[in-house]
């Protein structure tokens, strides 16, 4: 997750709500300030594309394995020019490569507690969004960009993404219509969507805006989340599920293409994508495991 912040004594990064207002181009302006990056790593990066049975268990400590990379392509193409600080939520701090940053890029380790299935992990991300963001990233920064761990930046993410509340859209529903769209369709969960309701489906693995509407979206997220679990019911694709009704109701004022958040290895690169800008990195489940 990523979020930026201006310093008491620095020129304030300044952009409109509007830069990209659902897909129509628009400008924006970039007074020389200092952008403060925060990066939430560490979670399962939920894919409804992509199977996966309750024997491939993919612990938070596990994915550790991933942030090297992470780390490293960030460093070349994430927000650069800009300072940049990146907060890892790990429930293994000693484990956490140390990685040469650029000049006013650094590192924040914060210990979280670990689960024993990767869903549990998935679902509980918005809640230590939402507790690290009342307690610690409204007071630090101004924005918030989410992402994955186990995903590697491979072309510029830069400022262009910023807007109040953002959400990219999921790189295997993006040319397809809403009847396709795995929302969760039980109206026993708080995740419910009728089937002639939706826009667009968006993607669990990059999502952001100000401090003040991340915090929001994953105190609401999470609470649904907690009120779905003492009816004894959980959503399809969990923290994601959660998500998209979430951003139906609470409309993005900015959405991303999917070149914000792609599996080459599953979708190979179709000549309608120009750039691949943060893809998934390959993994091999049963080493992840051992």
């Amino acid at each position: 997750m990523s979020s930026f912040s201006e310093l008491s004594s620095s020129p304030k990064l300044r952009v409109n709500d509007d830069v990209l207002d659902r897909g129509r181009p628009k400008c924006y302006s970039l007074h020389h300030g200092i952008l403060l990056l925060t990066v939430l790593v560490l979670v399962f990066f939920g894919m409804p594309i992509r199977q996966l049975d309750d024997q491939e268990v993919v612990t938070m400590s596990r994915y550790v394995v991933f942030l090297k990379l992470f780390l490293e392509t960030a460093e070349q193409h994430f927000m650069v020019g800009h300072k940049v600080i990146y907060y890892v939520f790990t429930d293994r701090p000693a484990d956490v490569q140390q990685v040469a940053l650029g000049a006013g890029r650094r590192l924040v380790v914060l210990t979280v507690r670990n689960y024993t299935r990767w869903q549990d992990v998935s679902m509980h991300r918005m809640e230590m969004i939402s507790h690290f963001s009342e307690q610690r990233f409204l007071h630090e920064v101004d924005y918030l960009v989410c992402g994955d761990v186990d995903m590697k930046f491979s072309d510029h993410v830069g400022v262009e993404i910023l807007s109040t509340l953002f959400g990219t859209l999921h790189p295997g529903f993006y040319s397809r219509g809403r009847e396709s769209f795995t929302y969760e369709r039980r109206p026993k969960s708080q995740a419910y969507i009728p089937r002639d309701e939706g826009d667009f489906y968006y993607a669990g693995g990059f999502f952001g805006g100000s401090v003040v509407e991340v915090h929001h979206l994953t105190k609401v997220c999470h609470k649904a989340m907690v009120e779905d679990q003492a009816n004894g019911i959980e959503a399809v694709w969990h923290d994601e599920s959660h998500l998209n009704k979430y951003l139906l109701y609470h409309k993005p004022t900015k959405v991303l293409s999917p070149e914000y958040v792609w599996d080459q290895k599953l979708l190979g690169w179709p000549s309608i994508m120009k750039k691949l800008r943060y893809v998934a990195v390959p993994k091999n489940h049963q080493a992840i495991r051992n």
